[in-house]
């Protein structure tokens, strides 16, 4: 989109040229001033010249990483065990009404990108982007099945490799800005993107037996995008189209003795077309929203019977309209108002498909049901200023989702919620908060169209009946001009009344607590903490009713320091040490006395640099990283405890990293 908010420009000038408020009153616009007398290159802005040429840093870095494990790419950034080198910059250039610039980190490692922007501003612009993200999610997975030309093969040879996938993404955008006509501002843009995603991720087959086995990924991912944008005094409007096209090169997959095991994702796009618009009249702002969609799959379609459906059908319309307005009534009162409507008409081809009944193949056929959802959003709020440094804002949301074929048609959900805001007390900032829902709706039922096996007393929990209880608070606090602290913390309940299997109850609460301070003029500290704990109750049936307490814990904590002036303003120090935990348990009453396990991860992080200015324009920059991580596989199960399951092995990480990194920048003059 554009750069310059055309609208917001325009209400400036419609708001100067509307300050009078008489026709009869004298006209003191600076256009009517009398400068004949007035000797203007004495009063020549000697500072507001804005610099011409190159501006900013160019720089390299190098270095050197040992890891125990290739997940140490999340936190490096960059892969494992050897040499690496990547380019940075940060350059912008300026002249005769010209602007570009050129930012790049790490271009040329794992994680990088370059960013590049040039133009004429008020008139056009060009970028060109290019970015590498890498993600492990296992290390060391072991395999004995071998993947070549859509067939698993199975192997005496176990083979070892990474759960882990590349993306390379790239992208192209213009913008033009055509000449004003007849006070109307017309703009355009149009931009394109490309990503090629490669690597392996887990997956599964059930049939002939349960396996899990690391599949190939190779897909790309195309966007696209444009639209013109046309503006007035008082108003603005968008008409705009978005289209994305997704290509799997990796197809269907067969084991020697059986055919169409697995089915991989099937190729599909995009495509929609918006119109919006936003109008100021007098001290009220209206804006609309519609967009028109449709989602499309055409491709083979695997079934259990080994006859795959050709060409598959698949289609699905999407209609999203938006709708707001707000308005200040007084200088202490405020009104606001929205309405949101979607529809998703799922409009895919119907087939007869064989029904798994556990372990074997029934006799039976079912139909594919295409399920419609429709949404309804409704919200209203009201901001009141009582008093200087004093507003309270209240406001009422209800939602209304109706699903066609689903195991409850419709839920409607209702809030209430206030907030106060306090300004008036020097040095400190007060915030609080407090809500209220409440889910209820059509009768619940399994229905055989979706759950045929769903128990009847079961609840999902996104359709259920849920009360809904929240507070929150935030302060901000400067007691001196070198020191600040930042606190806040939020509790909230859920209670599902009416679930007899299922999630019953839930409780999620936290705080997070920032300071910082400038000790001298050289000297910085800064600490951070925050703590989330999230406990729920659930029961279910097996053979004899049981209840389970799940509990999870998260902990982030942080401090560094930065010290500069050493060596006569020459070098400057750093350190910065991150840890973070989480810890989740499952213990399980009634059915077994044995806990499910626990799930637990921690990660250590020490950072260390020294800056040295070899010169105005030259500076080194020594870094050493230090990674201590740990957890355990949630998933992990014995082979023996199911019957023929083929797992991948564990993966567990724990590991330490070390990563050295040299940096070398010049400054442009």
């Amino acid at each position: 989109m554009r750069s310059i908010n055309p609208f917001s420009l325009n209400l400036i000038t419609l708001a100067l040229l509307c300050s009078g408020t008489s026709a009869l009153a004298a006209d003191f616009g600076i256009q009517h001033a009398n400068t004949s007398a007035i000797n203007q290159a004495s009063y020549q802005c000697k500072r507001c010249v804005e610099p011409q040429g190159h501006s900013g840093s160019v720089g390299v870095s190098v270095g050197a990483i040992d890891a125990d494990d290739n997940h140490a790419i999340n936190q490096l950034g960059t892969d494992t065990d050897g040499a690496v080198a990547g380019v940075n910059s940060d350059v912008a250039y300026q002249g005769s009404g010209y602007r570009a610039n050129v930012q790049a980190h790490q271009l040329g490692m794992d994680n990088g990108f370059i960013q590049m922007q040039a133009g004429k501003p008020g008139q056009y612009k060009f970028d060109l982007d290019y970015q590498t993200i890498t993600t492990n999610h296992g290390s060391n997975a072991a395999t004995n099945l071998w993947q070549n030309n859509g067939m698993l093969t199975p192997s005496e040879q176990t083979r070892i490799l990474d759960l882990e996938l590349q993306r390379q993404r790239s992208g192209i955008g213009f913008e033009y800005d055509f000449a004003s006509v007849l006070g109307l501002g017309l703009s355009s843009y149009a931009r394109y993107n490309h990503e090629e995603k490669t690597g392996h991720r887990s997956a599964s087959l059930t049939s002939p037996s349960p396996i899990n086995f690391a599949n190939a990924v190779d897909e790309t991912t195309d966007k696209f995008s444009a639209g013109v944008v046309l503006d007035g005094s008082n108003w603005l409007s968008e008409l705009s189209y978005h289209g994305s096209r997704y290509d799997n090169n990796v197809g269907d997959l067969s084991l020697p003795y059986a055919p169409d095991v697995y089915s991989a994702t099937p190729d599909n796009q995009a495509h929609q077309v918006a119109l919006s618009g936003q109008y100021r009249l007098a001290s009220s702002v209206f804006s609309g929203r519609v967009v028109t969609g449709r989602m499309i799959q055409d491709q083979d379609l695997v079934q259990m019977s080994g006859n795959p459906i050709q060409n598959w059908d698949g289609q699905v319309d999407t209609l999203n309209t938006h709708l707001a307005a707000t308005t200040r009534v007084s200088n202490r009162l405020r009104l606001g108002a929205s309405y949101d409507y979607s529809k998703r008409d799922n409009r895919s081809s119907v087939f007869d498909f064989a029904q798994y009944e556990y372990n074997p193949v029934s006799g039976a056929f079912k139909q594919n049901t295409p399920m419609d959802i429709d949404r309804q959003t409704l919200k209203t709020d009201v901001s009141y200023r009582i008093a200087s440094g004093y507003r309270l804002q209240a406001g009422y949301n209800y939602k209304q989702v109706e699903r066609s074929y689903g195991e409850r048609e419709e839920t409607r959900d209702n809030e209430l919620w206030s907030k106060l805001n306090i300004r008036a007390i020097d040095k400190l900032i007060l915030d609080f908060g407090v809500s209220y829902s409440d889910r209820g709706g059509s009768d619940y039922q399994a229905n055989e169209l979706t759950s045929e096996e769903s128990e009847s007393l079961m609840r999902k929990y996104h359709l259920a009946d849920r009360k809904r209880s929240e507070v929150n608070a935030r302060a901000s606090y400067t007691p001196l001009t070198w020191l600040t602290f930042d606190a806040s913390t939020y509790y909230a309940n859920d209670d599902y009344n009416a679930t007899d299997i299922g999630l019953t109850q839930a409780q999620d609460y936290g705080y997070d607590v920032n300071v910082h301070a400038q000790v001298t003029q050289p000297l910085a500290v800064y600490a951070f903490a925050g703590q989330q704990w999230i406990d729920s109750d659930q029961s279910g049936d097996q053979a004899s009713v049981w209840q389970a307490e799940i509990k999870d814990e998260f902990i982030n904590l942080g401090l560094g320091a930065t010290y500069s002036g050493l060596m006569q303003d020459r070098l400057t120090l750093g350190v910065d040490y991150l840890f973070a935990n989480s810890d989740s348990n499952t213990g399980v009453n009634g059915y077994s006395s044995d806990n499910y396990g626990a799930y637990y991860s921690y990660n250590h992080s020490v950072s260390l640099y020294g800056q040295y200015l070899l010169s105005p324009q030259m500076a080194l920059k020594l870094a050493y990283q230090y990674e201590r991580y740990f957890d355990t596989d949630s998933a992990s199960v014995t082979p023996d405890s199911i019957a023929g399951l083929i797992t991948l092995g564990d993966l567990n990480h724990n590991y330490n990293a070390h990563q050295l990194m040299l940096t070398f920048s010049y400054k442009l003059k």
